[in-house]
C-alpha cells in the first residue's frame, strides 16, 4: 500500500500516532510537525538519540539571555528545587496532553520575564496570551508561591530572592533549548525532564508537593 500521507512511496514504517504504517521519508519530515508523535515511538526515540549525538553548539544569538551568567554552582546549590520545579511542570503535562516544548518556552519565558523585573524591584507580570502557555505560567507560579509559604519551616531549603527564581528560569530555558528538537510539536525537552526526574505513580494522578529533603 502507498503512503496515506504522500500517497507516493510505499508504507514500510508503522505510526502509533496514525495507527497505520508510513514511508521512511514521511515519517522522517513530518515527525513532531504535522504528526503529534508519542513519546515512546520507536523511530522517534531514535531520532532524538541521533540528533544528540550530532548536535551542535547553540548560536550565540539563540542562546537565552546570553548576557546573564548562571554558575555550575548556584544550581548544584538549588537542584532540589530544579527537581521539584520539573515534577509540576511533568504533571501539568500529564494533566494536559497537547503541552509540548514550545508550550513550556512560553510559559518559562514570561515567569522569566515576570522575575527578572520584580529582581529590580519592579511588578510587572505579562503571562502568555494562548491559553495552555498561560495556565501553565500560573501553574509554575503556583508552585514558587508554594515554595515560599515552606520557607519559614526549621527543614525548608535555603530562601530563594527573586533574582535566584529567574536565574533558575533562566537555566531551565537554557536546557529546553538544548534538548528540544525545535519541531513545533516537540516534547523532547519534556521528556528529558521525565527521564531525570521520574514521577511517582502518586504523583503523577494527584500532583506533587514540593518535597523537604
Amino acid at each position: 500500500m502507498s503512503c496515506p500521507i504522500c500517497g507516493k512511496r510505499p508504507s514500510k514504517r508503522f505510526c502509533p500516532s496514525k495507527g497505520e504504517k508510513v514511508c521512511a521519508g514521511c515519517c522522517g519530515r513530518e515527525r513532531e510537525v504535522t504528526i503529534d508523535c508519542p513519546s515512546d515511538c520507536p523511530h522517534l526515540i531514535t531520532a532524538h538519540r541521533y540528533e544528540a549525538e550530532h548536535r551542535k553548539p547553540i548560536p550565540p544569538e539563540e542562546f537565552p539571555y546570553r548576557d546573564v551568567e548562571v554558575s555550575e554552582e548556584f544550581v548544584y546549590e538549588r537542584w532540589p528545587v530544579v527537581s521539584n520545579l520539573a515534577s509540576f511542570i511533568l504533571t501539568f503535562q500529564i494533566q494536559n496532553k497537547d503541552v509540548n516544548d514550545g508550550i513550556a518556552r512560553a510559559a518559562l519565558e514570561a515567569l522569566a520575564e515576570t522575575y527578572r523585573t520584580l529582581a529590580t524591584g519592579i511588578y510587572y507580570e505579562r503571562p502568555p496570551d494562548a491559553a495552555l502557555p498561560r495556565a501553565l505560567y500560573a501553574h509554575i507560579a503556583e508552585f514558587f508561591q508554594e515554595f515560599h509559604e515552606q520557607e519559614s519551616s526549621p527543614a525548608a531549603f535555603p530562601s530563594l530572592k527573586d533574582s535566584d527564581v529567574f536565574h533558575l528560569l533562566v537555566f531551565l530555558l537554557r536546557v529546553l533549548r538544548q534538548q528540544s528538537s525545535g519541531r513545533p510539536r516537540s516534547r523532547a525537552f519534556l521528556d528529558f525532564l521525565r527521564a531525570r526526574f521520574p514521577l511517582p505513580e502518586s504523583n503523577s494522578k494527584e500532583g506533587p508537593r514540593i518535597v523537604i529533603p
